[in-house]
């Protein structure tokens, strides 16, 4: 199941969707067909400049999401809360849609409405997301930041381009589940929402206002598909530390090039990012408990052990072996 659309600000995701599947929707929800799945979308708008599509669904085929530019600069800021136990495949132009991650599946995606991007869901898989759609005014007003950085400034700003991506903490993932038990027939249903979904931007932006401030540097579709796959690439073996002049040439970037978009969409360099997954799977490995401390490092590509270890404290608080213990 294909469906394509065009980002504008006017767009109406549920009755598009519903148009797609002949479904009805009934005071903005969907329910999805038996003949395709189980499951809803639903919609709220708390006013013209702010509103959430919720989605939870199941369904018997794979679902491909293409969101075509706009071309009308940006004019509408998507961001895009995604927490699930199964890989979530995203791309850009029109390459297909490769995993997002390895491990830890979910992702924050902030975008503006003028790149292209599609989204692969897997049939037979619970999909959990949520999408806020906001304008940049309503944003800036609603965070009333005196000293921004430079990444805020991009996103509230006119007529940027920008993809951004944020890691989901602990916190925002609880904050998402309470979302999605919320009785909507209650009466004051709409108003909780409201101020639960300020608490996940408080939390986004919360992460985003810690980032390096450097001048932006502008960004396409084509841009983001490479950045996408040199990071999988990277993630794909992480036993062996990224080279960036071998990055940058499958990239076709310059290093330079390469160095200054990756931080900016990814909020750390390409080696802290690495790391950073690298101490990620260690944890993970330990948490099987299949493999002993030394095995876990020399399969991440460590030969030196005390390293490893004080490395895996610096991230944890806890060396691998009291970890591994712990969890």
């Amino acid at each position: 199941m294909i469906f394509s659309f065009s980002a504008t600000p006017d767009f109406d995701f549920l009755t598009r969707f519903a148009q797609y599947i002949q479904a009805p929707v009934r005071n903005d929800l969907l329910v999805i067909p038996e003949r395709l799945g189980e499951g809803y979308i639903r919609k709220l708008s708390f006013n013209q400049e702010f509103k959430i599509t919720l989605h939870r669904y199941t369904l018997q085929e794979d679902l491909i999401i293409k969101r075509n530019a706009s071309g009308l600069g940006n004019e509408l800021i998507t961001i895009f809360f995604y927490s699930n136990e199964q890989a979530l495949g995203i791309a850009f132009n029109d390459s297909p849609p490769v995993l997002f991650s390895q491990r830890d599946d979910s992702a924050i995606q902030v975008t503006s409405n003028d790149l292209s991007s599609t989204i692969r869901f897997p049939a037979n898989h619970h999909v959990h997301y949520v999408v806020v759609a906001i304008s940049p005014a309503y944003l800036t007003a609603l965070l009333a930041i005196d000293n921004s950085n430079s990444t805020i400034r991009t996103i509230t700003g006119s007529g940027n381009s920008f993809i951004f991506f944020e890691s989901m903490a602990a916190e925002t993932k609880l904050l998402l589940k309470n979302i999605a038990a919320v009785n909507m027939n209650d009466n004051l249903s709409h108003f909780y929402m409201q101020i639960k979904v300020q608490e996940l931007l408080y939390l986004l932006f919360h992460q985003l206002a810690a980032r390096e401030s450097n001048v932006h540097q502008s960004i396409n579709s084509a841009d983001a598909e490479r950045l996408l796959y040199i990071r999988n690439e990277m993630l794909n073996d992480l036993s062996v530390p990224p080279v960036l002049s071998e990055l940058a040439q499958i990239a076709a970037m310059s290093e330079t090039k390469l160095k200054q978009l990756f931080k900016q969409t990814f909020g750390d360099t390409i080696y802290n990012y690495y790391q950073q997954a690298r101490m990620e799977e260690a944890a993970f490995m330990l948490k099987q408990g299949k493999r002993s401390v030394a095995e876990v490092g020399y399969e991440l590509g460590f030969s030196n052990l005390s390293h490893f270890s004080r490395l895996f404290e610096k991230h944890y608080g806890l060396n691998p072996k009291r970890f591994s213990t712990q969890a």
